[in-house]
Order: C-alpha cells, then sequence, then structure tokens
C-alpha cells in the first residue's frame, strides 16, 4: 500500500488541466459542432482468484473493505478519433502523469464495477460474476478502440471480458473486448493494463491512435527491461535453454547436459524463468523443490482453476492407485514382480465400482469443490483402482496376435513412424566410419516362408514391404543405456501388406553394438514368426523388445519433442512479436492454450533428471539427450501431413486427390482420418488468411509478421535457424501453409500421439516400456525358465512393477479429458472476431469438421476395413474431433481433439 499513488488510495481524480479545443481530421471530416455526452451501459465479466476451486477468503474480505473505503476497479475507454492533448490521467503512468502525447487515444472519464461487495459471493466454488459499468462518453470520441483498466484491490481477479451494448456505430449495436486475462494490483505493474476490441488490424491499417498502444503492449510482454527470476504478476514471455533438467548440485549423477545453443545438443527453447544459476554449474539453472508447482510461466498461460482442479485430482486418484497395490507387494514373495498375467489384470479387477447414470450425476452436481467433484466419476470407473484398459475390454489374449501388434502401428498410439521399405534389405544412415557396417542382417530366406507366396523383389515392386525402424535412433546410445538397469536392443521390424489390408509381421531385427566396439559395427539376431512352443515364446519377447523401441521413441520424440517442445517457441514468438489484434495472433492463440504450463510441469517431474519418464523409460538419464540427437533432423515444413506420408513413403503423389497424395495402405486410419482434417485446417486457414492477405505484398510488408517469422528461426529454433527448408514467409501461401502446420501439430498431431495412451499402454504388457534382460540363450537358467513358464519369463524381462505402475498412472493423468477442453473447431468467446466474414468462415470449418465425425463412424463401422478396430475391438477415434461436444465431461474418453497441446 504504501507504493501505490496517493490518488488511488483516495480514488480522487486527478484535476484536468484545460486545454486549447483542437480538432482531429476525423472531426473535420465528421464535421462536428458541438459535443455530445453519453451514457454507455456495459458489462464485464470478471472471477476471483481461487486456490484449488476454494475462494481466497482473506483477500476477498480485504477486498470489500476497500470497496467500502473508496479503492476500487476503475476502467476508461479510450478513443479511437481524439488524440490525447495532455488531459491529465492515470494511463499514462500508475505514478506520474505524463505531458500530451498526440499519438496515443484520449482517454474517457473513469467508470467503477457497480455493486461489488453485494454481488461478489462467498460461495466455495468459483464463479464467474458479471458486473454493471456505465460510461460517461463523448460522442465526438468515436468507439473507442480499447480500455484501461486497474485494481485497487489486494488480490488478482481473472478477467474474461467487456461488452458495450447498444453503443451507436458498433457492430450490432455492441463492442466486445474478449480479454480472458488476470489482473494483478495496479502496484504490481510498470505500465497500466490495456485491452484492445476484438477488431483485428495489420499492423498498417492499425488507426494511428492505437499503433503506440500496439507496441507499447508488446514491449510489455518481451520485457527487456526486467531481469532477475520472474514473478507470478511479471507478464514476460522469453526464452531460455534446457538448462533446468539436471540438480548438479546432489551430485554428478543428478546433472545432465543444457539442451540447446550448442551444435552437440541442440534443442528448441523454452520459456525463461529467471531462477538463479545451481552452486555446482553456472551453466544450469536451479529447480523448485519437488512439491512446488508454483513455476513460473506467463499467468495467462497457467491452467484455469478447472484445469489444475481436473489435473491435481487424477494425479491424487492416480497416487491412491499406485499404493495400494505396492504396499499388498509387500508381503509376495516376489517384491516389485508381476507373477502371472493375473496379477496385472488385478490392477483392474475387484473394488468398488462407481455407479453410472443419473444417480452419480446427482451426487457430482452437488459436490462444490471441481477437485473432489474428478475423483467422483460418472464413466464407471472403480475406486482405487485402475480403469480397464480398451485393449483388454473385449478379450484379454487378443493384444498378443501378430494382426494387432502390426495395426497398432497404423491406428495405435505411435502411428507416425513406420515406412515403406525401399531397399533389401534395410539400411542404415548412421556414419559408417564411426559406427561401421550397421545395415540389416534380415535376408531373404528370413522372410519369405511368411510372406503368402511373394517374392521379396515382387513385394518391393508392388509397394507391399513396410519397416518399423528404430535401429538408427537408438544404435548411438545403446552402449550407455545398456549400462544402466536397461538391457535392450536397437530394432527393425518388417511387415507385409496383405490383400485384406492388414500388415504381417515377417522378422524382427535385434541388434547391439559389436563387443569389440562401435566402430566395428553391429551383431544382428533375426528372429520370425512362430506360435507354438518355445519358438512362439522366444517371438512374444522378439515383439516386446520392438514395442519397448516403439514406447520410447513414442514418448521422447513422436510425442514430447515433435509436438510440446517444438511448438513452444511459437507460442513465445507469437505473444512477443504478434499484438493480440493481428489477425493471425487471433488465428494461432487458441492454439498455444496450456502448453507452456504442461511444459513447465513436465520439465519438472517427467522429463527432469530422475523424473517419471527416466524411471519408467528404457533410455533412463539418456533420454533427453537422445530426443536432441533426433532433433537435429527435424524438420518444420515436413510435418505437414501429406509430406510426412510422402517423406515415409507411405503414400505417393496424386495430383487428382484432394491433399495431393494417394495413400499405399489404404485402411491406414491416423492417415486416412488425419488428411480430412488436414484438409479441413487448410481450407480454414485459407479462408482467414485470403480475407487478410489479399496479396504477396501484403505479407512482406507486414512487420509484425516477418519480425515474428525472424525471430522464431533465429531464437526459438536458433539451433536450426540455418537449414535451408525454413519458408522465407514472403508469400501468401507461406503464411497459409505455415499457420496450417503449426495447428496441425497443436491440434491433431498431438491427439493422436496422446490420448491413446492409456487404452493401449494402460496394460503395460501390451506397451512394455522397459525390458530389464536379454533375450535368453540356450543353456542358461534363464532360457530354462522360458520353457517352464512363458508367462514368467515375459514379466521378468519387461517393465518392474513399481514401474509399471508409476507408468500407467502417469499416462492415466495425460490420456484424460479436461472438463474446461475446448475441441478444435470450438472457441472460448464468439466473439473472438468483429470481422463477418472470418466468423461464417469458421462456421463452415466446424460443419466440415462435423461431417468427418460422421465419416469416421462410418468407417468404423465398415467390417471391410479390419484396421479400424482389430482384434481388441478398439474404434479408431483418435482423430475424431469431438466439435459437437459441448458437455465438458473430460475423462478417458479416447476421442477429441482439443485446440491445443494442453496435457
Amino acid at each position: 500500500m504504501i507504493h501505490t499513488h496517493i490518488a488511488e488510495i483516495l480514488c480522487v481524480k486527478p484535476k484536468t488541466k484545460k486545454t486549447k479545443k483542437t480538432k482531429t481530421m476525423e472531426e473535420d471530416v465528421k464535421n462536428k459542432k458541438t459535443k455530445k455526452t453519453m451514457k454507455i451501459e456495459g458489462e464485464i465479466v470478471v472471477m476471483k482468484k481461487n486456490l484449488l476451486d476454494f475462494k481466497d477468503t482473506m483477500a476477498s474480505l480485504l477486498d470489500r473493505i476497500h470497496e467500502l473505503l473508496g479503492r476500487r476497479v476503475s476502467l476508461h475507454l479510450i478513443s479511437s478519433l481524439q488524440p490525447d492533448l495532455g488531459i491529465r490521467s492515470f494511463f499514462y503512468s500508475t505514478r506520474l502523469h505524463k505531458p500530451a502525447n498526440e499519438k496515443r487515444g484520449r482517454l474517457g472519464k473513469a467508470a467503477h464495477l457497480e455493486k461489488w461487495v453485494t454481488k461478489i459471493k462467498t460461495s466455495v466454488t468459483a464463479e464467474e460474476t458479471a458486473f454493471g459499468v456505465t460510461f460517461d462518453w463523448d460522442e465526438s470520441m468515436g468507439p473507442p478502440a480499447a480500455f484501461v483498466i486497474k485494481n485497487h484491490h489486494r488480490s488478482q481477479f481473472y478477467l474474461k471480458s467487456l461488452t458495450l451494448r447498444n453503443f451507436p456505430g458498433g457492430e450490432g449495436g455492441a463492442i466486445h473486448f474478449v480479454c480472458n486475462s488476470w489482473i494483478y494490483p495496479s502496484h504490481r505493474y510498470r505500465s497500466d493494463r490495456v485491452f484492445f476490441s476484438n477488431q483485428a488490424y495489420l499492423p498498417s491499417e492499425t488507426p494511428e491512435l492505437v499503433k503506440e498502444l500496439r507496441e507499447q503492449e508488446l514491449k510489455n510482454l518481451r520485457g527487456e527491461e526486467k531481469g532477475g527470476e520472474l514473478k507470478e504478476w511479471d507478464r514476460v514471455y522469453d526464452y531460455a535453454y534446457y538448462n533446468d533438467l539436471g540438480a548438479p548440485d546432489k551430485g554428478p549423477d543428478s546433472a545432465r547436459p543444457v539442451l540447446g545453443g550448442s551444435l552437440e545438443f541442440p534443442y528448441p527453447r523454452r520459456g525463461k524463468t529467471g531462477r538463479k544459476p545451481t552452486k555446482s554449474d553456472p551453466r544450469s539453472e536451479s529447480r523448485l523443490a519437488l512439491l512446488n508447482l508454483n513455476i513460473y510461466v506467463p499467468r495467462d498461460e497457467r491452467f484455469s482453476h478447472v484445469k489444475f482442479s481436473d489435473f491435481l485430482a487424477y494425479a491424487l486418484k492416480s497416487v491412491t492407485q499406485v499404493l495400494v497395490p505396492e504396499i499388498a507387494s509387500l508381503c509376495d514373495k516376489t517384491i516389485n514382480e508381476f507373477d502371472s498375467f493375473e496379477d496385472v489384470f488385478h490392477l483392474y479387477d475387484g473394488s468398488i465400482k462407481l455407479a453410472n447414470g443419473h444417480t452419480i450425476s446427482k451426487l457430482r452436481d452437488i459436490i462444490p469443490w471441481e477437485m473432489f467433484r474428478e475423483l467422483v466419476r460418472n464413466d464407471g470407473e472403480r475406486f482405487l483402482k485402475f480403469p480397464l484398459p480398451d485393449v483388454l475390454k473385449q478379450s484379454r489374449s487378443a493384444w498378443r496376435t501378430d494382426e494387432e501388434f502390426a495395426r497398432e502401428m497404423l491406428a495405435g498410439l505411435n502411428p507416425v513412424v513406420i515406412s515403406r521399405l525401399k531397399d533389401f534389405p534395410p539400411k542404415s544412415n548412421l556414419d559408417s566410419a564411426k559406427y561401421g557396417n550397421q545395415n540389416s542382417s534380415i535376408r531373404e530366406e528370413h522372410i519369405e516362408p511368411h510372406m503368402n507366396g511373394t517374392s521379396v523383389q515382387e513385394a518391393l515392386e508392388q509397394n507391399k514391404l513396410f519397416i518399423l525402424d528404430h535401429h538408427d535412433a537408438l544404435m548411438p546410445y545403446l552402449t550407455r543405456i545398456n549400462s544402466t538397469n536397461t538391457k535392450t536392443y536397437a530394432t527393425r521390424t518388417l511387415l507385409l501388406l496383405q490383400e485384406d489390408g492388414t500388415l504381417k509381421p515377417l522378422a524382427i531385427e535385434l541388434s547391439l553394438p559389436h563387443a569389440q566396439g562401435e566402430s566395428h559395427g553391429s551383431v544382428s539376431k533375426i528372429f520370425t514368426p512362430s506360435e507354438k512352443g518355445v519358438e512362439g515364446t522366444i517371438w512374444q519377447l522378439a515383439k516386446a523388445y520392438a514395442a519397448v523401441n516403439d514406447s520410447g521413441y513414442h514418448q521422447l520424440i513422436s510425442h514430447w519433442l515433435q509436438t510440446h517442445a517444438v511448438i513452444e517457441p511459437f507460442i513465445i514468438a507469437s505473444n512477443r512479436q504478434l499484438s493480440v489484434v493481428h489477425p493471425i495472433y487471433k488465428l494461432l492463440h487458441p492454439h498455444f492454450r496450456d502448453t507452456m504450463n504442461i511444459n513447465a510441469l513436465a520439465r519438472h517431474v517427467l522429463i527432469n533428471s530422475d523424473g517419471v519418464l527416466e524411471r519408467t523409460v528404457f533410455p533412463s538419464r539418456y533420454a533427453m539427450e537422445m530426443s536432441s540427437s533426433i532433433y537435429k533432423s527435424w524438420v518444420f515444413t515436413d510435418q505437414a501431413l501429406p509430406k510426412d506420408l510422402l517423406k515415409r513413403g507411405v503414400a505417393v503423389e496424386d495430383p487428382s486427390s484432394d491433399n495431393g497424395v494417394k495413400l499405399l495402405i489404404e485402411d491406414y486410419p491416423f492417415a486416412v482420418d488425419g488428411l480430412e482434417i488436414w484438409s479441413a485446417i487448410k481450407t480454414w486457414v485459407t479462408e482467414y488468411c485470403s480475407f487478410y492477405y489479399k496479396n504477396d505484398r501484403t505479407v512482406q510488408t507486414d512487420t509484425e509478421i516477418q519480425s515474428w517469422w525472424t525471430e522464431l528461426r533465429t531464437e526459438g529454433h536458433g539451433d536450426i535457424q540455418h537449414e535451408s527448408w525454413w519458408p522465407s514467409m514472403q508469400t501468401r501461401d507461406d503464411l497459409i501453409e505455415t499457420c496450417t502446420i503449426i495447428i496441425w501439430i497443436a491440434s491433431a498431431l498431438h491427439a493422436a500421439v496422446n490420448f491413446g495412451q492409456y487404452p493401449y499402454a494402460g496394460f503395460l504388457p501390451n506397451r512394455p516400456t522397459v525390458s530389464r534382460r536379454f533375450m535368453p540363450e540356450p543353456g542358461t537358467k534363464e532360457y530354462t525358465e522360458l520353457e517352464e513358464s512363458e508367462e514368467v519369463a515375459f514379466l521378468k524381462t519387461i517393465t518392474p512393477q513399481l514401474q509399471t505402475l508409476l507408468g500407467i498412472s502417469i499416462i492415466e493423468i495425460l490420456s484424460m479429458h479436461s472438463t474446461d477442453e475446448i475441441y478444435l473447431g470450438q472457441r472460448d468467446s464468439p466473439n473472438w472476431t468483429a470481422d463477418d466474414e472470418p466468423l461464417e468462415a469458421f462456421k463452415r470449418f466446424g460443419k466440415s469438421l462435423e461431417v468427418i465425425e460422421n465419416n469416421i463412424i462410418r468407417r468404423n463401422n465398415d467390417k471391410r476395413l479390419k484396421n479400424r478396430t482389430g482384434p481388441v475391438n478398439i474404434p479408431y477415434t483418435l482423430l475424431y474431433p469431438n466439435t459437437t461436444d459441448y458437455t465438458r465431461e473430460g475423462g478417458l474418453t479416447g476421442k477429441g481433439i482439443p485446440n491445443s497441446v494442453s496435457i
């Protein structure tokens, strides 16, 4: 309080200096002869600060006292026609009054929220509250382009929107300001909080009196004058390396290399926190205590109270589900081991099944706290038991079939790696001078007996041979990985496309570095399909090793790196260089929701040294380092789905098709559904961009777009800035393709590789993440054990009990849809723009997504398309948009494309 200006304390409006009446050009044009003051009625929607869905009671009480003492929330509308001519106001500084600034619009008289004391309720739940507000407005000042808000209370509140009703000249009789921002007490800010109307402007088309406001707001967000550790009220978007994963002060075993800023370890940038460096290594940033989740991200990027409550409820529920079987295992003769598949099934069986239907829905409705409501779900889950994964719902053995093993490469949780085999035997791209001969040892005699009478050459010519290849990605790290508790291989899996559209596994190659050193090449063993006896058990183990590779690659690369990590620099650059009134900001902003927050939490507990991922996924302490090596070959333009399919060879060019490609595997659920989604996104982006950019010149002269794209390349993805594949951003097509790729990655691609985790990997034997011993050799104790009990041998090879429980608990959380989810084709406000044509185009986008929903349902019901459901009978719905769903139920639905990487 002692830092607050005396005028704010007393809520006394400073006197205004009289100035000579000066007419603006707009006034001359309109030939205004007299001023006319009118009353403008408005409605402002706010929500008070909450903690885990509870009211901040003390702050609420103090705010009521301050309201009674006259310290209130004030608003000033800003003119779009009349410049400031020296009128003193609160706006130009929180403490000092500055002289005239004819580059900025004049402020109207202060208005205050009405009936705060009586309208803010004392209920235990977080609720939005609408306040009336009345402005005295000089008609000659024209429609307001923005407003400034001052919070004289002691605590922050969430400002959702301001609507001016029946404003003369306003579109539809109303002017909308979509805010969606936390407003802290005014003394926390160096500059006042300004919000713009929902009218979009290119920089060159921005009204003169708004340009400086626009530029100042971007300067504030860049935080160029802000040093030290960033606080929760700071609104700063800046870049940092991934130097916060290790904890070198704990000792060398907890240290991790800095990712980003070097040729050895390139990486996308993360959001800056400004925390102090560690004592042991000044290059590394200190970490917060594990239970401290107050990691800095700009306040408006943090989870909503509903999302955070969901997140904590899921975590609490998962912890209890881990503890119950762990405590029980202490009495087991084989601690930390599953003795049979029945032991695994027991994680989901028994206990109390929560009711479905009307009764439980009524119970949830009367529970006030979102966090506890989530613990009483109405989707049939069991109390203190893991939900039954979809892969087990129809059959407890179908997951073991070769057909399901292969189908999941096309319709499972990692359908983005399989590629067409172009050369036989498969070749390696690793440097032979460093790694020796890494080409495959698979030969025709290994696979032709399983090829239904087709020769290898015929299959190559007919584009029927495919490969799941994790060899080159893992081999450079395999010696170090196997020095830990992990014992695994680099794998290649060959498959044949059959006449019925399904894939048939032909062989699995398990490779290790040569015992004399990696420069001597690899040593490989080839395993082929078998169903009975010891050979059948060995084949099941070979598939498990391939699944371990695919699980690790999925989590580290397909999921974390290629969606979460690569998108964060786009979020930072957009907030630093694109004004909120810029049309491209308005287009992309929904696709950035919650991403910085979930990434910060991931760095805090998942991908950090000794974090959950290192404990549950096979690369262990080398996991993030390995993802850095894969980032070296990441190409932004190849993330466009048609280009990705062409690059992997699973499609060929076809100018007659909508997307210019033809699939070689016609029943490829991810690709079929994905191409429809891609086409819908690109059509929407094309219509939207074409409204604001009439030609290439408009893109070239857009200063904010050019600054955005330059910074994105040179800072956000600075380690690969010199790659020739970056679009030049000189044409409208460049802009359309770029925005389409960003939206695709953040929405559909992330949905495809995220929300299938629990349905398929919730039963970890189907998707093991760790292997603890090598393939048993004849004559060993392990081989004898394998001969005696297939289940024991399998379970002792893959992930042990504790890591299994940790793994499935975290993927249960990651697979949950939040109850405040906003899906592709939906917006959090219908008034996100004032332009009618983009609004109509967005409606068409939503309708096209609804058509795709029906197409997906139809394809899933087509019995000829065997890869849509497979032996486990799981319909492919991971790219079902769910645009029509406004129930906000959330949970393990297995469908829906959220707008953003939000979990």
